[in-house]
Protein backbone atom coordinates (compact mmCIF):
# COMPACT_ATOMS: atom_id res chain seq x y z
CA UNK A 1 0.00 0.00 0.00
CA UNK A 2 1.43 3.48 -0.85
CA UNK A 3 0.86 6.66 1.46
CA UNK A 4 1.36 9.98 1.42
CA UNK A 5 3.96 10.46 3.23
CA UNK A 6 6.13 7.99 1.18
CA UNK A 7 5.11 10.16 -2.33
CA UNK A 8 6.37 13.16 -3.70
CA UNK A 9 5.13 17.16 -3.27
CA UNK A 10 1.91 17.54 -5.07
CA UNK A 11 3.01 20.64 -6.79
CA UNK A 12 -0.41 22.12 -8.11
CA UNK A 13 -3.38 20.81 -5.32
CA UNK A 14 -5.63 21.87 -7.53
CA UNK A 15 -4.66 19.14 -10.49
CA UNK A 16 -4.37 16.35 -8.28
CA UNK A 17 -2.47 13.04 -7.63
CA UNK A 18 -3.14 11.81 -11.12
CA UNK A 19 -1.88 14.94 -13.20
CA UNK A 20 1.12 14.65 -11.64
CA UNK A 21 1.80 10.87 -12.17
CA UNK A 22 0.97 11.75 -15.71
CA UNK A 23 3.43 13.94 -15.73
CA UNK A 24 5.76 12.36 -14.39
CA UNK A 25 5.46 9.71 -16.88
CA UNK A 26 5.77 11.85 -19.96
CA UNK A 27 8.65 12.43 -18.54
CA UNK A 28 10.17 9.36 -19.10
CA UNK A 29 9.11 8.85 -22.88
CA UNK A 30 11.86 9.65 -24.89
CA UNK A 31 9.95 9.69 -28.09
CA UNK A 32 9.74 13.82 -28.95
CA UNK A 33 6.46 13.03 -31.23
CA UNK A 34 5.15 10.67 -28.77
CA UNK A 35 5.60 13.52 -25.45
CA UNK A 36 4.31 15.94 -27.76
CA UNK A 37 0.88 14.16 -28.60
CA UNK A 38 1.02 13.38 -24.85
CA UNK A 39 1.76 16.79 -23.28
CA UNK A 40 -1.80 17.83 -25.33
CA UNK A 41 -3.49 15.43 -23.94
CA UNK A 42 -2.81 16.31 -20.45
CA UNK A 43 -3.83 20.03 -21.16
CA UNK A 44 -7.09 18.87 -22.76
CA UNK A 45 -7.38 17.07 -19.49
CA UNK A 46 -6.14 19.70 -17.05
CA UNK A 47 -8.94 22.00 -18.91
CA UNK A 48 -11.87 19.66 -18.04
CA UNK A 49 -10.62 19.19 -14.20
CA UNK A 50 -10.75 23.37 -13.83
CA UNK A 51 -13.65 24.49 -16.19
CA UNK A 52 -13.68 27.71 -13.92
CA UNK A 53 -10.16 28.17 -15.76
CA UNK A 54 -12.41 29.25 -18.99
CA UNK A 55 -13.61 32.60 -17.68
CA UNK A 56 -9.78 33.65 -17.33
CA UNK A 57 -8.28 35.42 -20.26
CA UNK A 58 -5.42 33.38 -22.10
CA UNK A 59 -6.23 30.14 -19.89
CA UNK A 60 -4.63 27.94 -22.23
CA UNK A 61 -1.50 29.95 -21.68
CA UNK A 62 -2.03 29.49 -17.66
CA UNK A 63 -2.43 25.66 -18.50
CA UNK A 64 0.97 25.10 -20.38
CA UNK A 65 3.05 27.18 -17.87
CA UNK A 66 0.98 24.75 -14.97
CA UNK A 67 2.33 21.86 -17.31
CA UNK A 68 5.83 23.26 -17.21
CA UNK A 69 5.86 23.79 -13.34
CA UNK A 70 4.27 20.42 -12.32
CA UNK A 71 7.35 18.94 -14.51
CA UNK A 72 9.74 21.10 -12.62
CA UNK A 73 11.02 22.87 -15.85
CA UNK A 74 12.12 19.62 -17.22
CA UNK A 75 9.39 18.86 -19.44
CA UNK A 76 11.20 19.37 -23.65
CA UNK A 77 7.78 20.06 -25.85
CA UNK A 78 7.42 22.32 -28.02
CA UNK A 79 4.52 25.50 -26.56
CA UNK A 80 2.50 27.97 -28.27
CA UNK A 81 3.51 29.94 -26.13
CA UNK A 82 6.53 31.53 -24.31
CA UNK A 83 8.03 28.56 -21.89
CA UNK A 84 8.55 29.83 -18.46
CA UNK A 85 11.86 29.24 -16.27
CA UNK A 86 12.58 28.71 -13.04
CA UNK A 87 14.70 31.96 -12.69
CA UNK A 88 11.41 33.92 -14.36
CA UNK A 89 9.00 32.24 -11.98
CA UNK A 90 11.52 33.17 -8.84
CA UNK A 91 12.45 37.22 -9.76
CA UNK A 92 11.13 39.41 -7.35
CA UNK A 93 9.03 42.22 -9.14
CA UNK A 94 10.13 45.81 -8.83
CA UNK A 95 9.12 47.96 -6.27
CA UNK A 96 6.85 50.52 -6.81
CA UNK A 97 7.25 54.20 -6.65
CA UNK A 98 4.66 55.64 -4.03
CA UNK A 99 3.54 59.36 -4.58
CA UNK A 100 5.25 60.74 -1.32
CA UNK A 101 3.04 64.23 -0.72
CA UNK A 102 3.51 66.15 2.53
CA UNK A 103 0.72 68.46 2.89
CA UNK A 104 1.47 71.75 4.97
CA UNK A 105 -1.79 71.88 6.57
CA UNK A 106 -2.61 67.74 7.40
CA UNK A 107 -6.21 68.44 8.50
CA UNK A 108 -6.96 69.80 5.68
CA UNK A 109 -5.09 67.68 3.04
CA UNK A 110 -3.02 67.86 0.02
CA UNK A 111 -5.87 67.97 -2.46
CA UNK A 112 -7.23 71.70 -0.62
CA UNK A 113 -3.37 73.12 -1.14
CA UNK A 114 -3.78 72.39 -4.87
CA UNK A 115 -6.76 74.26 -5.61
CA UNK A 116 -5.51 77.13 -3.06
CA UNK A 117 -2.43 77.21 -5.74
CA UNK A 118 -4.63 77.18 -8.62
CA UNK A 119 -6.72 79.84 -7.01
CA UNK A 120 -3.91 81.84 -6.25
CA UNK A 121 -2.69 81.81 -10.28
CA UNK A 122 -6.22 82.75 -11.33
CA UNK A 123 -6.25 86.28 -13.02
CA UNK A 124 -10.38 86.22 -13.64
CA UNK A 125 -11.87 87.95 -10.62
CA UNK A 126 -15.14 86.19 -10.65
CA UNK A 127 -13.35 83.13 -10.82
CA UNK A 128 -11.18 83.65 -7.65
CA UNK A 129 -13.93 84.72 -5.70
CA UNK A 130 -16.08 81.27 -6.95
CA UNK A 131 -12.15 79.57 -5.67
CA UNK A 132 -12.52 81.06 -2.50
CA UNK A 133 -15.76 80.59 -1.38
CA UNK A 134 -15.63 76.95 -2.46
CA UNK A 135 -12.32 76.53 -0.67
CA UNK A 136 -14.09 78.01 2.33
CA UNK A 137 -16.96 76.13 1.94
CA UNK A 138 -14.48 72.72 2.08
CA UNK A 139 -12.83 73.87 5.19
CA UNK A 140 -16.37 73.95 7.47
CA UNK A 141 -16.88 70.28 5.95
CA UNK A 142 -13.41 69.61 7.36
CA UNK A 143 -13.92 71.38 10.41
CA UNK A 144 -17.17 69.33 11.24
CA UNK A 145 -15.51 65.96 10.56
CA UNK A 146 -13.66 66.84 13.66
CA UNK A 147 -15.90 69.05 15.77
CA UNK A 148 -19.19 68.95 17.03
CA UNK A 149 -19.05 72.56 17.29
CA UNK A 150 -20.50 75.04 14.48
CA UNK A 151 -17.49 77.10 13.31
CA UNK A 152 -17.73 81.03 13.01
CA UNK A 153 -16.96 82.11 9.52
CA UNK A 154 -14.44 84.45 10.97
CA UNK A 155 -12.38 81.31 12.21
CA UNK A 156 -12.32 80.14 8.89
CA UNK A 157 -11.50 83.28 7.38
CA UNK A 158 -8.60 83.62 9.52
CA UNK A 159 -7.31 80.76 8.71
CA UNK A 160 -7.75 81.29 5.04
CA UNK A 161 -5.90 84.39 5.58
CA UNK A 162 -3.15 82.66 7.42
CA UNK A 163 -2.80 79.87 4.43
CA UNK A 164 -2.79 82.47 1.32
CA UNK A 165 -1.29 85.64 3.46
CA UNK A 166 -4.75 87.17 2.95
CA UNK A 167 -4.58 86.98 -0.91
CA UNK A 168 -8.58 85.36 -0.27
CA UNK A 169 -11.09 86.00 1.08
CA UNK A 170 -15.06 84.94 0.94
CA UNK A 171 -17.84 86.63 1.46
CA UNK A 172 -20.42 84.78 -0.21
CA UNK A 173 -21.62 83.65 3.45
CA UNK A 174 -25.25 82.67 1.85
CA UNK A 175 -23.41 79.91 0.34
CA UNK A 176 -20.23 79.02 2.77
CA UNK A 177 -22.62 77.56 5.35
CA UNK A 178 -21.92 74.81 7.19
CA UNK A 179 -23.72 71.01 7.67
CA UNK A 180 -26.28 70.64 9.99
CA UNK A 181 -27.56 67.35 11.02
CA UNK A 182 -29.49 68.74 13.85
CA UNK A 183 -32.16 69.80 11.81
CA UNK A 184 -33.46 66.27 10.26
CA UNK A 185 -33.59 65.22 14.08
CA UNK A 186 -35.65 68.75 14.46
CA UNK A 187 -37.93 67.82 12.05
CA UNK A 188 -38.38 64.18 12.72
CA UNK A 189 -38.95 65.10 16.37
CA UNK A 190 -41.42 68.06 15.64
CA UNK A 191 -43.69 65.36 13.60
CA UNK A 192 -43.22 66.69 10.24
CA UNK A 193 -43.63 63.99 7.99
CA UNK A 194 -46.64 62.27 10.34
CA UNK A 195 -45.03 62.04 13.78
CA UNK A 196 -47.75 63.87 15.50
CA UNK A 197 -51.05 61.79 13.48
CA UNK A 198 -49.41 58.74 14.56
CA UNK A 199 -48.77 59.85 18.34
CA UNK A 200 -52.37 60.89 18.07
CA UNK A 201 -53.45 57.34 16.70
CA UNK A 202 -51.67 55.85 19.95
CA UNK A 203 -53.23 57.43 21.97
CA UNK A 204 -56.47 57.52 20.49
CA UNK A 205 -56.12 53.66 20.71
CA UNK A 206 -54.94 53.64 24.38
CA UNK A 207 -58.39 55.90 25.11
CA UNK A 208 -61.01 53.37 22.65
CA UNK A 209 -59.01 50.43 24.71
CA UNK A 210 -60.06 52.22 28.19
CA UNK A 211 -63.48 52.57 27.41
CA UNK A 212 -63.77 48.86 26.02
CA UNK A 213 -62.19 47.56 29.36
CA UNK A 214 -65.08 49.55 31.29
CA UNK A 215 -67.62 48.42 28.87
CA UNK A 216 -66.09 44.72 29.87
CA UNK A 217 -65.85 45.79 33.62
CA UNK A 218 -69.66 46.13 33.51
CA UNK A 219 -70.48 43.15 32.11
CA UNK A 220 -68.33 41.38 34.71
CA UNK A 221 -70.60 43.44 37.35
CA UNK A 222 -73.92 42.00 35.76
CA UNK A 223 -73.18 38.46 35.20
CA UNK A 224 -71.31 38.11 38.75
CA UNK A 225 -75.48 39.90 39.92
CA UNK A 226 -76.72 36.96 38.35
CA UNK A 227 -74.58 33.99 39.49
CA UNK A 228 -75.61 35.82 43.05
CA UNK A 229 -79.01 35.41 42.09
CA UNK A 230 -78.52 31.97 41.04
CA UNK A 231 -76.49 30.75 44.13
CA UNK A 232 -78.55 33.00 46.71
CA UNK A 233 -81.75 31.37 48.84
CA UNK A 234 -84.37 31.17 46.29
CA UNK A 235 -81.70 30.15 43.39
CA UNK A 236 -81.64 26.88 41.34
CA UNK A 237 -78.08 25.99 42.45
CA UNK A 238 -79.40 25.07 45.60
CA UNK A 239 -77.94 25.15 49.85
CA UNK A 240 -74.45 24.05 48.89
CA UNK A 241 -73.45 26.96 45.89
CA UNK A 242 -74.98 29.85 48.20
CA UNK A 243 -71.96 31.38 48.93
CA UNK A 244 -70.26 34.23 46.43
CA UNK A 245 -68.09 33.04 43.59
CA UNK A 246 -65.36 34.78 43.12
Amino acid sequence: MEYNTGRNHLVIREYGRHIQKMVDHILTIEDRDRRQKQAGVVIELMGILNPHLKNVEDFRHKLWDHLFLISDFKLDVDSPYPIPTREKLMARPEPLSYPRRYPKYAHLGKNLELVINKALKEEDGAKRQGFANAIAYYMKLAYNNWHKDQVQDDAIQQELTNITKGQLEFTNTGYVKAYRPTQERERDTRGGYGGRQNNNRKFGQRGGGGDRDRGQAGQGGQSGQRNDKRNGPGGGGGKNFGKKRY
